[in-house]
């Protein structure tokens, strides 16, 4: 779809009004922060308000960048009405959308959901990914503009990229850049999660590492008990105890981890998100797949070596050159792969001894 011309004066509007649409998930969220921080750095007058998903917005909620979040019950903007109530939900959801009046929107999420929600909000001008990089094409026919980004490039920086090109063209300013130097992650925490990370790290006398053997996809899952017997080697090598972190619904991976370390230095634990991101910020190392929680560790600063297999490290591993991947390298089945289900599964299949070695490396020692 052609992009629609849109006459504009040379300057930004003092308090131009922009919508971020990123509905979910944790992960994802994540990875659009530095994009949300590299344009309050360029237009700190500008109000910027993101769409989320209500079951996703826990981490950006008391954000100081937002002018305001908007938390979406996207279940009810697709389901049918069960007695008039979601149907209700949805009518006022987008009715204060509309009333909001914003300038643009930039649509980082890509589907058809997160396309007609900027659509059905009123909002005039509506950017996105090019239909080579949306997940569902066919939301290019709701946007006014559609962005290309480089192919092959960390999602952090394609989102970056997509929101420059989407400000460039809406203020009709082919010179306008954010900067990509600078990567920040904006999170704001409250006392109750530095209370909740001050009880969680008083089980360990010292420095600690966290181990996370959750991954949402199967095929993203190291095996929970090669985490245990990480933990052993951890302590053995390293002098750290491990805390095991996973969400209330992955508790079975947690214990399998537990059973299987021999040492008695771990210990598991179930934090809120902005807790585990407070427990992050002060943990020696963390090790875990392509998860929501690994992006909150690289948030957090703390130093990160990811397992990976189905997924891409290049595109959703740390920014930061000094985190690093463990993975098979040695196979030709991992090129755009990004299955949930596999017949020949073994990417996952990865020593602890060469884990191990990946900490030494990330820790420098």
């Amino acid at each position: 779809m052609g992009t629609v011309c849109v006459h504009r004066d040379n300057a930004y509007p003092q308090r131009v009004r922009i919508l971020i649409v990123k509905l979910s998930s944790i992960g994802d969220i994540v990875h659009t922060l530095p994009a949300l921080a590299a344009i309050k750095r360029a237009l700190p007058d500008s109000e910027v308000h993101w769409a989320a998903d209500a079951r996703a917005s826990a981490v950006l909620q008391h954000n100081p960048l937002l002018s305001g979040l908007i938390e979406v019950n996207t279940r009810s903007l697709r389901r049918k009405s069960v007695l008039g109530k979601t149907i209700g939900t949805a009518r006022r959801q987008l009715r204060n959308l509309r009333a909001s009046g914003f300038d643009l929107s930039i649509d980082f999420q890509g589907l058809l959901k997160s396309a007609t929600l900027a659509r059905l909000a009123g909002v005039p001008f509506r950017a996105g990914f090019s239909r080579t990089e949306l997940r569902e094409p066919a939301s290019r026919h709701l946007l006014t503009h559609t962005i290309e980004v480089p192919a092959r490039t960390n999602v952090i920086l394609r989102n970056i990229e997509l929101a420059e090109k989407a400000l460039g063209e809406f203020q009709n300013d082919k010179n306008f850049t954010l900067d990509r130097e600078t990567i920040e992650f904006p999170i704001s925490i409250e006392q109750e999660h530095t209370e909740e990370a001050d009880e969680i790290s008083g089980l360990f006398e010292n420095d600690f590492a966290i181990l996370n053997p959750a991954g949402g996809w199967k095929t993203k899952l190291w095996p929970a008990e090669n985490y245990g017997a990480l933990a052993d080697r951890i302590w053995e090598e390293f002098g750290l105890e491990s805390l095991i972190c996973t969400a209330p619904n992955e508790t079975d991976l947690a214990k399998a981890a537990a059973l299987a370390s021999r040492s008695g230095r771990s210990r598991s634990a179930t934090p809120s998100l902005k807790g585990f991101y407070a427990i992050a910020r002060r943990a020696k190392v963390y090790v875990g797949g392509d998860t929501g929680p690994t992006h909150l560790a690289v948030a957090a600063k703390c130093p990160v070596v990811g397992i990976f297999g189905p997924t891409e490290w290049w595109r959703n591993g740390s920014p930061f050159k000094e985190d690093l991947e463990v993975g098979r390298d040695d196979i030709d089945c991992r090129i755009d792969c990004h299955r949930r289900k596999c017949g020949n599964w073994i990417c996952m299949e990865i020593p602890v001894d060469k884990v191990l070695l990946g900490i030494r490396t990330r820790l420098g020692l």
